[in-house]
């Protein structure tokens, strides 16, 4: 770190369409902990690839304080961005990535923001926190990139966070390190956020059309969606499934349906819609590689299913959202 006296600096690298939200979440801690103490621990930077005016998920403009080429002494630079996020000149800024990487800058992203990291290589062979959200389309799109479920991970220079609070979180670990256990918790209190999580809390994920997340279900249906999730290419019998949590195929259907209102073979269905969905949106995948990464032998029945469970086809989501993005000027939210 290159901490003096004017403090610890941080970067935020924007992109159009970026999740405000990670910006605010990033930011408001910082200045909170520099209020504080009475004096500027932290400083920060918003920068772009160039320092024309970027809109983020809330249609919100940020004129950047500095273009990416600009940027020299930083100690920590993130990534904020949707999964489609991408530079306009690649060559030049993930040069500067790298350089700024050698030289000792921490490089990091919040949310889709590791698409963009992800594409210039300073992710191969680290592990990503990966949002749920994203998780089948980065998996796709970035098979050299170990993901993980964690809310937080700092692997070997390289810091990611899905998810807003995920980013206060990482925040207040830096407060942490930097001005103790007492400023970090004041900053927490600061803003009622009941407590840190740390690298090891995995993402609170929602029971598919059900008021409840995962960690809220009796644990053998939980475990069962556990293994759903496992055998997303290489679907696996409910059966088998049943006799994994030791309970029979009866019982796991009754008590999969009290507490999700869903039998067990409709819930593992939409769960694969749902990740051939995110595949749809945000990867380039032909419909027929997405069918076969969750486990269909052939694009009609996908097609039939996905239409039922979403209103539309894979090939009208897809167009839909690309007209979104053509006729907005902008990409699809972010998280």
């Amino acid at each position: 770190m290159n901490q003096d006296e004017s403090g610890l600096h941080l970067g935020f690298l924007i992109f159009p369409g970026f999740p405000m939200a990670c910006l605010t979440s990033a930011i408001e801690p910082l200045r909170a902990a520099n209020e504080i103490i009475g004096k500027r621990a932290f400083r920060w930077s918003v920068v772009g690839e160039t320092a024309s005016r970027v809109v983020s998920s809330a249609e919100v403009g940020f004129d950047p304080d500095l273009a990416l080429a600009d940027l020299t002494d930083c100690d920590q630079l993130y990534i904020l961005s949707g999964p489609a996020g991408k530079f306009t000149n690649a060559r030049s800024s993930n040069a500067v990535l790298r350089r700024l990487a050698r030289h000792g800058t921490g490089i990091g992203a919040f949310s889709g923001g590791i698409f963009p990291l992800a594409r210039s290589g300073l992710l191969d062979g680290h592990k990503t926190s990966v949002h749920w959200c994203y998780e089948a389309a980065f998996k796709t799109e970035f098979p050299g990139v170990i993901a993980s479920e964690k809310v937080i991970t700092i692997d070997r220079g390289r810091l990611t966070a899905a998810g807003a609070t995920a980013v206060f979180d990482l925040m207040l670990r830096l407060i942490e390190e930097q001005l103790g256990p007492e400023a970090m918790t004041e900053v927490a209190c600061w803003f009622q956020h009941p407590f840190m999580r740390g690298e090891e809390v995995e993402q609170k994920t929602p029971t598919l059309r059900s008021d409840r997340t995962e960690d809220m279900l009796p644990p053998p249906v939980a475990r069962a969606i556990r293994l759903f999730a496992e055998h997303i290419e290489d679907p696996i019998q409910i059966a088998e499934v049943a006799e994994a949590v030791d309970l029979s195929s009866r019982q796991l259907d009754r008590s999969f349906k009290r507490s999700t209102g869903q039998s067990p073979l409709k819930y593992y269905r939409l769960l694969r819609l749902k990740k051939a969905r995110q595949m749809a949106l945000y990867s380039n995948d032909t419909i027929t590689e997405i069918a076969l990464a969750v486990g269909y032998a052939s694009t009609t029945p996908l097609v039939r299913h996905y239409s039922q469970a979403f209103g539309v086809t894979p090939q009208e989501d897809r167009k839909q959202a690309n007209q979104f993005r053509v006729k907005e000027n902008a990409p699809l939210p972010a998280i």
